[in-house]
């Protein structure tokens, strides 16, 4: 009887600790935000080149990514309940220290700072959602990511409406948000201090199918999931950081504008994560990523080549298929290594931000030595990959298959 209530604790999706990790991933990522979405103000402001642009989410992105295995495999095996709230308060710092940089150096330190709270907030949090979802991985890993997206929706948006208007020191306030994250991730540490006797070896579950493969084919498919994550953020890379220069560059519009474009894109990517999620559940990862990734290259391809508002539309219709792609490549890799959360969400998260970082870089060198509509052409192609996708092995339990 009581091996049974533990097994159905193991199965209860805590919907609770769920949507409190989403919140405190919504303010992070809000913070985070701010740092692309303040780019034509500094750009202008000090005179930086696009190039310049590129390093300083190159500095941003590869601080996040390169610790995040290492935060990841150090959780699976000793696990800190608290480590989340601790990391809350390095992006405390990083936001009071944008604020008031005046250097390009300083702007490079700030948000290496503010990366470097990402690193211990991702791979810890990810885990989390994981032991928090029970049956419904899919469902939950898309409630902890699009509390993300919403949260990167929001910062261009708070960038248009506070720190446009009142200038570069109005990025303080945020530190506002920064202790209201750390706070409800303390609470959320003390929830997960009291399950850690769940997290033991004998507690894992592999499926079948998943035991089946070698280790060759296990490390086949973590390289796929990796090519389809570059394919994905490389092309979220150009929208990101470079959206907003090319509505501005090709159809004129004021900065404000542009920025609500962008918000109306993230905005798309903060949706179309919920509904991959609870999609992914029912009928299988592999073919939401066969969606996610090869669906939006109709749409994306088009971008580049019509109007103002086609344009936009597009952008938005690519935006919610693409955003379902990484909680599912998650889900998928975990399930490959289900012994090794920790450190592949760390893998994961930390090419997410490592390849976005790249990205942006590249396109900024790019676009310096040709032009923001030439990068544009080039990163819609991105999405084709997604054809890689054949080439995954079915691993998941057909139970999503018409009920007998």
């Amino acid at each position: 009887m009581e091996d049974t209530f533990k097994e159905e604790e193991r199965e209860r999706t805590v919907f609770s600790i769920l949507l409190a990790i989403s919140f405190a991933h919504l303010l992070n990522d809000m913070m985070q935000s701010v740092i692309p979405s303040i780019y034509p103000l500094i750009k202008e402001k000090y005179g930086f080149t696009f190039g310049q642009i590129g390093v300083i989410t190159l500095v941003f992105q590869m601080t996040s990514s390169i610790l995040q295995p290492v935060v990841g495999r150090v959780a699976d095996r000793h696990p800190q309940p608290y480590s989340l709230s601790l990391g809350m308060l390095f992006t405390l710092a990083g936001m009071l220290l944008l604020a008031w940089a005046d250097s390009f150096a300083l702007i490079m330190l700030s948000v290496g700072v503010i990366g470097l709270g990402s690193s211990i907030f991702h791979p810890e949090s990810s885990r989390i959602a994981r032991l928090a979802a029970g049956r419904r991985k899919g469902l939950a890993q898309s409630i902890f990511q699009v509390g993300g997206n919403g949260g990167s929706a929001v910062g261009p948006l708070l960038a248009a409406m506070v720190i446009l208007p009142f200038g570069q020191e109005a990025i303080a306030w945020l530190a506002i948000a920064a202790l209201a994250a750390s706070a409800t991730l303390f609470n959320v540490g003390r929830w997960y201090s009291r399950i850690l006797h769940r997290v033991t070896p004998k507690a894992v579950k592999v499926s079948a199918a998943v035991a089946a493969l070698s280790r060759g084919q296990v490390n086949r498919a973590l390289f796929l999931l990796g090519l389809l994550t570059f394919s994905k953020y490389f092309f979220m890379a150009s929208m990101t950081s470079y959206f907003t220069f090319f509505l501005i560059g090709k159809f004129g519009v004021d900065i404000r504008t542009s920025q609500l474009c962008l918000f109306a894109f993230l905005a798309a990517v903060a949706v179309g994560t919920v509904v991959g999620g609870g999609y992914g559940d029912k009928y299988g990862r592999k073919r939401v990523i066969w969606i996610s990734i090869l669906g939006a290259a109709p749409f994306a391809l088009f971008i580049p080549y019509v109007g103002l508002w086609w344009a936009v539309g597009l952008a938005v219709v690519t935006g919610f298929i693409i955003s379902s792609a990484f909680s599912a490549i998650l889900v998928y890799a975990t399930e490959l290594k289900p012994y090794s959360v920790g450190m592949i969400a760390g893998i994961f998260f930390g090419l997410n931000f490592g390849l976005g970082g790249i990205g942006s870089a590249f396109f900024g060198w790019l676009a310096d030595r040709t032009s923001i509509e030439f990068v544009f052409r080039i990163s819609t192609l991105l999405p084709l990959l997604g054809l890689f996708t054949a080439f995954l092995p079915d691993v998941e339990e057909r139970k999503q298959s018409p009920s007998r």
